[in-house]
């Protein structure tokens, strides 16, 4: 794998360990490879682990693109008394009421960290949806494994709250492990200590267009970048815009081409 250098951009797939927040694991990989800018693609709460995916450099932009990208997570629940194996497989669009220990932020403070003080807390709903519920197997009477796939914002302990409300019961959601992120699958992620002793892949923030390509001479590419337009004979669109490398993502309207979002 090469090594990184500190003005790269690029992603990088981590497997983020329970205990840790990803505010937390962004800064250790932001020392470790001593990179300028460095953000996460999703959050995953402190007791969670599993697939974060870290932008590096001008790669942050791709914040806003990820940000209502679809996940998948495997848990555990475990129910307060014993009810019947199921297994949901259709569409739910339902309005959610996050949990009072989760990363979500009020007035600029995490509410986890509202909620250890003892503060009354009152989360908003949000619409969220979840596509499918699979029970991957039963532990025991009352205990459950399964893989939820879901819209982004979703929480899996208030889906493990609300199932067990529709019981007439209560539950304790164990090991959360979000598995997937848009594209990104947790079995191409790394470990932190891996991420430490130089064992890693940086993807390259081009192959997640699937775009057609415009290559520029340095003269147009230039023009770009200074904001001008550039005249162009192709149809409207948007397009992965390349001189001597990637340089970002750009569109043709009307014959003209603009940059659209920098990534170089």
């Amino acid at each position: 794998m090469s090594k990184y250098t500190n003005n790269e951009s690029g992603i990088i797939l981590i497997n983020k360990p329970r205990g840790l927040s990803s505010f937390s694991v962004v800064n250790i990989v932001r020392r470790v490879l001593d990179v300028k800018k460095a953000g996460h693609l999703g959050t995953l709460d402190k007791e969670a682990e599993g697939l974060l995916p870290i932008t590096l450099n001008s790669s942050t932009k791709l914040f806003d693109i990820f940000l209502n990208k679809d996940k998948t997570y495997t848990t555990k629940i475990k129910f307060g008394e014993k009810s019947d194996t199921f297994d949901l497989e259709s569409k739910v669009e339902q309005n959610q009421t996050p949990p009072n220990f989760s990363a979500k932020k009020i007035n600029g403070m995490r509410a986890y960290k509202l909620a250890l003080r003892g503060e009354d807390i009152l989360l908003p709903p949000k619409k969220i949806k979840v596509y499918d519920i699979k029970l991957l197997r039963q532990l025991n009477a009352n205990f459950f494994e399964l893989e939820i796939s879901c819209s982004s914002g979703t929480y899996i302990r208030a889906i493990a709250r609300d199932l067990a409300n529709d019981f007439s019961t209560y539950a304790v959601c164990y090991d959360i492990i979000r598995t997937r992120c848009g594209a990104f699958l947790l079995k191409d992620a790394f470990t932190l200590e891996e991420i430490k002793n130089g064992k890693y892949k940086i993807i390259k923030p081009d192959v997640l267009f699937d775009y057609p390509t415009i290559n520029l001479d340095l003269k147009d590419s230039l023009k770009l970048l200074n904001g001008a337009l550039i005249k162009i004979n192709l149809k409207d669109g948007k397009y992965k815009l390349y001189d001597e490398a990637f340089l970002g993502i750009g569109n043709v309207e009307n014959n003209n081409l603009k940059l659209e979002l920098r990534l170089n």
